[in-house]
């Protein structure tokens, strides 16, 4: 199967703030909190409209003569406050720093995410071919969000009142060229289930990307995604935990956080694409649940797991949370054998009720 080509099939918008999270701002009496949320999911809607009328035309995915190189191609743009893309290009590979700090946290966090996916998995950028990294910062005004278009990563800058600027969270960067990864690879389909295995991949592979940048073992990391991205206002640490779902923020503008962390208290619901960035606190659980049994660094051994599922050929597009534990159970043994690596793995998936695991 040509990947690519079929990658250029299903591209999809991603975004690092869910939209009901956006929307039940939008509903706040206070405009300062309910505007820059309102236009944050209209900015959203649009792009999404861009990226399927995009994909339908159709767009030839890269191709570059000989090795991909162990170096990455980093370009940063600067938006200027505007919504169009990709803006002004500040800062190229090697190029020496700017003084605009979100320029050079963008510059750096695509640099480790490259950095973990080469160094641990032999994966030359994104599509495994040399993709080249663009990024635009200070996108739009007062924007409350970060995504990945198919092509490139976006960055607001946040209202300064819920959302502090979108480069700030290494993890949040990594999420989103996650699912550039993804695409090129399992693409799974933007949909319930899968959708939350799309979600929980990102999830998965930014905080590893974080914990890789610190040198962190499984113990030592706090397992949040966007930690340091909430305002001092909002009672809440980050917008999600792997290691506690459901934790991650408990506040009157925001609401409570949604994430089940086991099947016993899986949601379903019609919105949010079924509940991708909800449910996936499932298998983002079993992640955790892997890596802590497995200790040591949690890109070792878990991640290795994971990243052999994600890219093995073997998972389906629309493969459902039991297809993957399955996977990850046999793809566990294949590399370490029938020893405690798979059997950590096994009981991870049955801490979160999900106890279907023999091969099929």
């Amino acid at each position: 199967m040509d990947v690519n080509a079929n990658s250029r099939s299903r591209r999809v918008f991603c975004t690092i703030v869910p939209p009901h999270v956006l929307d039940k701002v939008s509903q706040h009496e206070d405009s300062a909190l309910a505007d820059p949320a309102r236009r944050t999911l209209e900015r959203d809607a649009l792009e999404r409209t861009r990226r399927r009328i995009t994909t339908v035309r159709g767009i030839a995915a890269p191709t570059l003569e000989g090795a991909p190189s162990d170096r990455p191609k980093r370009t940063i743009y600067d938006s200027q406050h505007q919504d169009s893309l990709p803006g002004k290009k500040v800062r190229g590979e090697g190029d020496t720093a700017t003084s605009d700090e979100s320029v050079t946290r963008a510059y750096n966090g695509l640099g480790a995410t490259f950095e973990l996916f080469l160094k641990v998995y032999g994966r030359h950028s994104i599509d495994d071919a040399g993709l080249s990294l663009d990024a635009s910062v200070h996108y739009s005004q007062d924007y409350n969000n970060a995504f990945w278009n198919g092509e490139q990563m976006v960055f607001g800058d946040g209202d300064g009142e819920i959302f502090l600027d979108f480069t700030i969270p290494i993890d949040v960067m990594a999420h989103e060229l996650t699912h550039g990864v993804t695409q090129y690879t399992a693409n799974l389909e933007y949909f319930g289930q899968s959708g939350a295995l799309n979600e929980s991949m990102s999830d998965v592979f930014g905080s590893l990307v974080k914990q890789h940048a610190l040198g962190q073992s499984a113990d030592e990391a706090d397992w949040l995604i966007g930690a340091g991205l909430l305002a001092e206002r909002v009672t809440g640490v980050a917008l999600r935990s792997l290691k506690a779902p459901g934790t991650a923020y408990d506040d009157d503008v925001l609401g409570k956080d949604p994430q089940p962390g086991t099947m016993d208290d899986y949601v379903r619901t019609s919105r949010d694409n079924g509940g991708v960035h909800i449910n996936s606190g499932i298998p983002n659980h079993a992640f955790y649940l892997a890596a802590t049994a497995l200790g040591g660094n949690a890109w070792e051994k878990a991640g290795r797991v994971w990243y052999d599922v994600l890219t093995g050929g073997e998972l389906s597009p629309d493969a459902q949370f039991d297809d993957f534990a399955r996977l990850t159970v046999a793809a566990a043994q294949a590399r370490f054998g029938e020893g405690e690596e798979r059997d950590a793995v096994r009981g991870a998936w049955e801490g979160v009720g999900i106890t279907d695991l023999d091969a099929r």
